[in-house]
């Protein structure tokens, strides 16, 4: 069974970074592609940003030039610059493996305010 540990959450003041980090772990997967997507209070979860095995990225119009995403092995990381209010959310990683269903992290907060 996959497992999924985030980190790197917490309160920055706005124009601030913060890197998010989701490793996972487990029995043998093969990783299609993992990535993030956030809830701000009253609204839907959406898409932050994806990055496949072979290495493409997508982002979110909103994050675009702001969020670079990365992987190491079967860790993704998200670095967040020039943070501002509507960022703030609680931020969840997303694994796609083969063969299996999407496996989503218990999510973490990042509150952006001065």
């Amino acid at each position: 069974q996959i497992q999924l540990a985030e980190s790197g959450g917490g309160l920055v003041q706005p124009g601030g970074s913060l890197r998010l980090s989701c490793a996972a772990s487990g029995s043998d997967f093969d990783i299609l592609s993992m990535g993030w997507h956030r809830q701000a209070p009253g609204k839907q979860r959406e898409l932050v940003a994806y990055i496949t095995h072979s290495g493409t990225t997508n982002y979110a119009d909103s994050v675009k030039g702001r969020f670079t995403i990365s992987k190491n092995g079967n860790t993704v990381l998200l670095q967040m610059t020039s943070l501002n209010a509507e960022d703030t959310a609680v931020y969840y990683c997303l694994l796609n493996a083969l063969g299996q269903n999407p496996k989503w992290g218990q999510g973490i907060q990042v509150t952006v305010s001065s």
